[in-house]
């Protein structure tokens, strides 16, 4: 930890090892009053401590999306299960390529003389 960070965060009546000792206690399930008995401290110093643990993040932060309410409640809506806001968005956009594709394939008009050739997205080298 930076110095800086450990002058911004406040004291706490608890040793580093009992900080630690507290936040193991806290991870197996022992309520905040029950670890303050423990060390004789009051439950406010217990948990400032507490409050500096790390915890896993429920979303990354890949996660956040930018837009609008409305445009928010469509992803989610359109989301499978737990799956990754950014693998929802990238689906969603894939599909609606393809749509404007098919679309932009049905009004295209054939030229004169036949029906229209399609052409290769990628030039095709001989090989």
């Amino acid at each position: 930890m930076s110095r800086r960070t450990a002058a911004l965060r406040p004291q706490i009546a608890l040793t580093p090892e009992e900080a630690a000792k507290a936040r193991t206690l806290r991870r197996k399930g022992a309520e905040p009053q029950d670890i303050a008995a423990r060390f004789g401290v009051p439950v406010a110093e217990v948990e400032k401590a507490l409050v500096q643990m790390r915890s896993p993040r429920p979303e990354t932060t890949r996660g956040t999306l930018n837009v609008t309410l409305a445009a928010h409640r469509l992803v989610m809506a359109e989301r499978r299960g737990d799956e990754p806001l950014w693998r929802t968005v990238d689906r969603l956009l894939d599909e609606l390529l393809q749509l404007r594709a098919a679309a932009a394939r049905r009004r295209a008009k054939p030229r004169r003389g036949g029906p229209a050739r399609a052409l290769p997205l990628f030039p095709v080298e001989p090989g």
